[in-house]
């Protein structure tokens, strides 16, 4: 599939670790060394544990890094010690981005390069004002931001991904469609989204 994604164009691969099978460490380096042989394109890996069910550590990472086009890790273990030792231990051209927005501002203050972003859907100039803030020195304004922004970090995960932010993005606007099955459309949950929302719209300044 790699080998297809570049043939049709692709700028680059994100490579989630191995579900299913709970492969342990060394199976996982087996793995993606072995997809970063096929391609000339950069990789991103992405470590999220709570969906594939392995971790993939961050000894694993700081080894995959050496390898010369796997260039970044997207890192949603929620463990900001183990993306501390991803950072100490790879090379300064090697990116690490967070996978949760509530870690967004942590990760930036140990060293991490960023977000890959949910929450950026609908409210992506205030997460990069936040970012930029805290980038330019101004932490305190940084620190009030996420903190504005956090109950909206929370509403967005109420429900499974990406039922919570498609229900928000109809809501400015933007019909995404629905979701497949095995997920299913917001019900109940919608009232305490709707409630989150209302407050925060105009203190974000959301158009809808």
């Amino acid at each position: 599939m790699t080998r297809q994604a570049e043939t049709l164009g692709a700028d680059g691969i994100m490579l989630v670790t191995p579900y299913y099978n709970k492969p342990d460490q060394k199976g996982i380096i087996a793995h993606f060394s072995h997809i970063a042989g096929e391609t000339n394109l950069p990789i991103m890996l992405y470590n999220i544990p709570g969906r594939s069910a392995v971790n993939m550590q961050s000894e694993t990472v700081i080894e995959l890094s050496k390898i010369k086009n796997i260039r970044a890790v997207k890192e949603a273990s929620g463990s900001l010690d183990q993306i501390s030792n991803i950072i100490s231990g790879t090379d300064k051209g090697f990116k690490v981005y967070s996978g949760d927005d509530a870690l967004t501002l942590p990760v930036l203050s140990i060293g991490g390069d960023g977000v890959i972003s949910v929450a950026s859907h609908i409210v992506g100039s205030q997460m990069q004002q936040m970012m930029s803030a805290f980038k330019l020195g101004d932490t305190n304004n940084a620190a009030e931001m996420h903190r504005t922004l956090l109950p909206l970090f929370q509403a967005i995960f109420s429900a499974p991904n990406p039922v919570p932010i498609k229900y928000a993005l109809k809501k400015i606007g933007i019909n995404t469609g629905g979701v497949r099955m095995p997920l299913t459309e917001f019900g109940r949950e919608s009232a305490s989204f709707d409630a989150i929302w209302n407050e925060f719209k105009n203190k974000l300044q959301i158009s809808q």
